[in-house]
């Protein structure tokens, strides 16, 4: 099969239409849908429901909204249920903060409206006000220990404690708890948008994270190609030597 013809098979599978010229840039469409539907999806381990969910985050990151809108189409086309889509954008906010997440899920919920799926969709917390930190705690601690807390220790006054309670209570106890994602989807969507943001403090750790939390060297490395022509070349690059140069032996999986 020629890099056109996988194109134009992909392609159909995610939009379920046939790939058209563009009227006014067909060279460059070409290109763009050759290397993407034609190079990247035949490349790595990864499902196209992965890979769907992995494109979602990116476009969120990057506030690329017309092209989230056709992928969160596609993400449904290809077998994700509405819930794990709209977690994968949920699982953002952290990081690109609640102003853009809002944004990502308005075209989520444009895209669910379109598709007579009822709206709002069950309600997937399994925290408290009483409990999200224990439970954000837990899972911290698992993936990362007490590195921020240490960390932050010498900030003055109030915010040796606000900092990293934020993060743990935030990141850890509202949003990582919740159901329609395994601990294991959200640390590998959460280095791709970490990735797209070029964070490269936090890429680090969290290629350590996302190995604890049971992806093996070659899904990272897929899923930093699958979001490359997305998210450009030079952070995709960042992540792959972080990926390439990490010691998996020392990063025994305690999720699955």
């Amino acid at each position: 099969m020629t890099r056109a013809e996988r194109a134009s098979e992909v392609y159909k599978e995610l939009f379920q239409s046939e790939r058209t010229p563009s009227p006014t840039d067909p060279e460059f469409m070409e290109i763009l849908q050759r290397n993407i539907f034609g190079d990247v999806f035949a490349a790595g381990n990864l499902s196209n429901k992965d890979r769907e969910l992995i494109t979602v985050a990116a476009l969120s990151a990057i506030q690329a909204l017309p092209q989230l809108k056709a992928h969160v189409n596609a993400a449904l086309n290809v077998g994700n249920m509405p819930l794990e889509i709209r977690e994968t954008i949920y699982n953002c906010a952290p990081y690109i903060g609640f102003p853009r997440t809002l944004n990502a899920v308005g075209v989520f919920n444009e895209v669910m409206t379109g598709r007579k799926v009822k709206l709002p969709l069950e309600n997937a917390a399994t925290t408290t006000d009483a409990t999200r930190r224990e439970k954000g705690l837990a899972v911290q601690t698992g993936l990362y220990g007490d590195e921020v807390r240490k960390a932050m220790a010498s900030l003055p006054g109030e915010y040796k404690n606000a900092v990293p309670d934020m993060l743990t209570d935030f990141c850890f106890g509202d949003i990582y708890t919740r159901r329609g994602l395994t601990i294991k989807q959200r640390e590998l969507l959460s280095l791709v948008v970490l990735t797209a943001l070029g964070a490269e403090k936090q890429l680090s750790v969290h290629v350590i994270g996302a190995m604890k939390a049971g992806n093996d060297k070659e899904t990272l490395l897929a899923a930093m190609l699958q979001a490359a022509p997305y998210i450009g070349l030079p952070n995709a690059l960042t992540t792959i030597n972080l990926i390439k140069n990490a010691d998996i032996e020392n990063y025994k999986p305690i999720y699955e």
